[in-house]
């Protein structure tokens, strides 16, 4: 079984299914602005509390940034 996840385009370690929002926290994330990708899907703020990563998905995170 795949204990991993591509996160990025690089192999990020994952034990098991984890929910977003605490996946998120976890990479110092959580309540900041990012648009996330799960297996080629966008993911609305709204579905992170309620969305389960497995090991084996594709996750792209970008940050957003104000800047002027």
């Amino acid at each position: 079984m795949n204990d991993s996840i591509t996160l990025n385009g690089k192999p990020h370690p994952l034990a098991g299914p984890v929910g977003l929002q605490e996946l998120l926290g976890s990479l110092g994330l959580a309540g900041k602005p990012v648009v996330v990708e799960l297996d080629g899907r966008a993911i609305l703020p709204r579905e992170h509390a309620t969305t389960t990563v497995h090991p084996g998905a594709k996750l792209e995170i970008v940050t957003l940034a104000a800047g002027g």
